[in-house]
């Protein structure tokens, strides 16, 4: 078993075994840096857009490192200064990162000094790929985990300083570029219903956004659905639990008629 990073009798990872653990890592980060590659060009393109030197979109991918926070420090910086909005508003675009770091505790008290920058660099992928995968024999977790993280950080920083650079040297009309977000929300969100059976909570996204788009106008509705979706959920947790509970069972349940959907369950 390898604690804090160390190898088996306490001793502490070779070079040899940091490559393997890179080699190890690397795969598993191939299709995030697919993803990353066009997201991060949007990124760099639109901030140059605005008027702002690539070397910016280098700095914001390596300190805020926040894919759609970023997106939305576009509008921030364009807008009049608002520290607390911007606060609350980057508190609730990244809430959901409280409940990743709550489920990687375990794995990430074997990490010793690599853990500040696991918790800085994790994001909805590397969480993906560290809670589905276990390094494979042999390989130090705690590198492993760092090499998958730091990884697909070079793939973000690489991909918004491609977009800068990109920008400033072609120039095209940038009119709708700014629309990736809100594509690549409405197709994680399509992913998301059509992966699960009970809808509840996305209804109820749905129905608090509508809501508050209707009290507080496009420009102010955001916050207010963000904070009214949290709160729903959070009174209605224990409800929405056994909902989802009874889904499973009834998943479970009609997977045994088939052997297609027991082979299905089991891998």
């Amino acid at each position: 078993m390898e604690l804090n990073g160390k190898s088996r009798g306490g001793e502490q990872p070779s070079m040899q075994d940091k490559i393997k653990a890179l080699k190890a890592a690397f795969p598993y980060t191939l299709p995030v840096m697919t993803g990353y590659l066009f997201l991060g060009m949007a990124f760099g393109i639109l901030l140059n857009s605005k008027g702002y030197h690539f070397g910016w979109a280098i700095l914001m991918s390596v300190f805020i490192y926040a894919g759609s926070m970023q997106y939305v420090a576009i509008n921030l910086l364009t807008m009049a200064f608002n520290p607390l909005n911007a606060f609350i508003m980057t508190l609730m675009v990244n809430a959901r990162h409280l409940f990743y770091g709550l489920s990687l505790l375990g794995k990430y008290s074997e990490a010793g000094r690599k853990k500040p920058y696991l918790v800085f660099g994790l994001t909805d992928e590397t969480f993906s790929i560290l809670c589905a995968t276990n390094p494979p024999q042999g390989v130090n977790r705690g590198w492993f985990m760092f090499f998958v993280t730091i990884l697909n950080h070079s793939y973000w920083i690489a991909a918004c300083a491609l977009g800068g650079i990109l920008g400033s040297m072609v120039s095209f009309n940038t009119k709708g570029i700014d629309f990736v977000m809100t594509a690549l929300f409405v197709v994680i969100f399509l992913e998301q219903w059509k992966s699960q059976k009970q809808h509840a909570p996305a209804l109820i996204g749905l129905g608090a956004s509508v809501l508050c788009l209707w009290v507080f106008g496009p420009e102010h509705f955001i916050i207010p659905a963000m904070v009214a979706i949290i709160g729903i959920l959070f009174l209605f947790r224990k409800p929405l639990e056994n909902l989802y509970k009874s889904a499973r069972v009834s998943i479970l349940d009609g997977a045994e008629t088939t052997p297609m959907a027991i082979k299905e369950e089991q891998v």
